[in-house]
């Protein structure tokens, strides 16, 4: 597999890296601390009515201790920190690692793995997967593992109400410890991958946003500086009104006769240069529909001249006019498109295809490159955020200037997708074939569909009419 496959869909995006490793700060303090209420609400409970209804003979005075304990390093957190204190990786660790340890030592004091709430040292170990770091969670998982094995050979027995001990047979209690084990290892990997998943979703939608902002900002800067120029024309033809007035009327002082002149000058200026600012503006705000291939054109632009040939083709479909549609100009359309083109230039070994059709139904894109494709093994999770894919390590010299996480084509994604286009990802033709009998087009493809209604402008859209763009 060459290189190209490999890393084909490290696309990076420009508006820098999201790191998960760089949060901080993701536990409230005051969150754990009502976790912890409840848990000595449960603890409370089932020592009562295990001692008072069931008539089990329990060191009540230690068992009492172990949950006084909580109670008071919960009072002692109120006391001392605020309601708004987040706690830091370490202080989120040795928080949970105090539960696991109380709730240890009351397990050791009540019968050890034959008590049925063992299960609960799964908790702390649930949560540190959810919202701490890896090394957290693995130190975490370890003492709870080490712990429970303790417990399995040392606790205090329990003892019915007639004084006979309650044992287990030895092959129920080496079950329930590989239970709470297997537990451990697995709710700590489940809850830890489904909250990567959710932070990773998380930071790609923020991006997508900022990404969109500021093609919208761009947008808006035009329509202010229209309205500048609109705005500023008055007093300028004012003030030319003004200084040719004063030419007339100082004909005999030659010396003020130039000051006016050098006025009525710069005013010519001025509405020289707000005119073109205005054309510029009303461009960028009034005038959102251009031909199809204008617009593929305006997207592919900034890739252009990165030494990969870029080929556009457009073409009626069937039922389709000769006439090429005039579409819409909307930022995430533009955004996007351009985002995919920049994905084929990078991984193009030469070439990239920007192919158009339409019909009576759906206008659709092909961007299509003669390089490696999409790597196999992840081509169906193309689009999704911080898509990874490992690299040998003899391939260093063929990695590209900059790789990214994915983002940047989740982001064209969703663009793409919230203009009301569908995308499909797909090769050209099998990676895995002989690089000398493939076809051009062999590469990564891309083909982006729009309902015809969702992208085309209005036939009656004027120029200079301001037209909601839909979302």
């Amino acid at each position: 597999m060459g290189p190209g496959k490999v890393q084909r869909i490290m696309l990076s995006s420009d508006l820098g890296p999201f790191s998960r490793d760089t949060r901080s700060d993701w536990v409230r303090l005051r969150t754990l601390i009502l976790l912890r209420w409840v848990a000595i609400i449960g603890q409370l409970t089932a020592i009562n009515v295990a001692g008072y209804w069931f008539g089990l003979r329990l060191p009540f005075a230690l068992c009492y201790a172990a949950v006084g304990a909580a109670v008071v390093a919960n009072i002692l957190s109120v006391i001392l920190f605020p309601e708004n204190k987040r706690l830091q990786e370490y202080e989120a660790m040795l928080t949970l690692l105090f539960d696991l340890a109380q709730l240890a030592f009351l397990l050791f004091l009540t019968g050890g793995l034959t008590n049925p709430f063992a299960l609960l040292i799964l908790a702390p170990v649930v949560i540190s997967a959810s919202a701490l770091e890896l090394r957290s969670t693995l130190i975490l998982g370890a003492i709870a593992i080490f712990l429970v094995t303790l417990t399995a050979f040392f606790h205090v027995p329990l003892v019915l109400a007639n004084g006979v001990i309650l044992q287990v047979p030895g092959l129920f209690a080496f079950g329930f410890w590989m239970a709470i084990v297997v537990g451990i290892l697995f709710l700590g990997i489940y809850s830890r991958r489904i909250a990567l998943e959710i932070r990773a979703m998380s930071d790609a939608l923020l991006a997508t946003q900022m990404a969109l902002a500021r093609e919208q900002k761009l947008t808006d800067l035009g329509g202010v500086v229209a309205a500048a120029a609109h705005e500023l024309g008055t007093p300028l033809a004012t003030i030319k009104l003004v200084s040719a007035e004063l030419m007339t009327e100082l004909k005999d002082q030659p010396a003020l006769l130039e000051d006016a002149r050098l006025i009525r000058e710069q005013a010519d200026r001025c509405r020289d240069i707000l005119r073109g600012m205005g054309r510029a503006g009303k461009d960028d705000l009034h005038l959102r529909q251009a031909p199809l291939g204008t617009v593929l054109r305006e997207a592919a632009e900034p890739h252009m001249a990165r030494g990969k040939e870029v080929t556009f083709g457009l073409q009626p479909g069937p039922g389709g006019t000769d006439r090429q549609p005039t579409v819409l100009r909307a930022p995430e359309v533009i955004h996007g498109l351009r985002n995919l083109v920049q994905n084929a230039v990078d991984f193009a070994s030469g070439r990239v295809w920007v192919d158009a059709e339409w019909t009576a139904q759906a206008i659709t894109v092909r961007i299509a490159d003669d390089g490696e494709g999409y790597a196999p093994q992840v081509l169906g999770r193309i689009g999704d955020p911080f898509v990874r894919s490992r690299r040998s390590d003899d391939d260093g010299e063929d990695r590209m200037a900059y790789e990214g996480m994915g983002l940047g084509l989740f982001i064209a994604k969703t663009l793409l997708e919230r203009s009301g286009a569908t995308l499909t990802f797909a090769n050209g033709s099998d990676p895995f074939g002989d690089s000398e009998v493939r076809a051009d087009r062999s590469g990564a493809v891309v083909e982006v569909v729009w309902p015809l209604k969702r992208i085309v402008a209005p036939s009656d859209l004027a120029k200079g009419q301001n037209q909601k763009i839909i979302n």
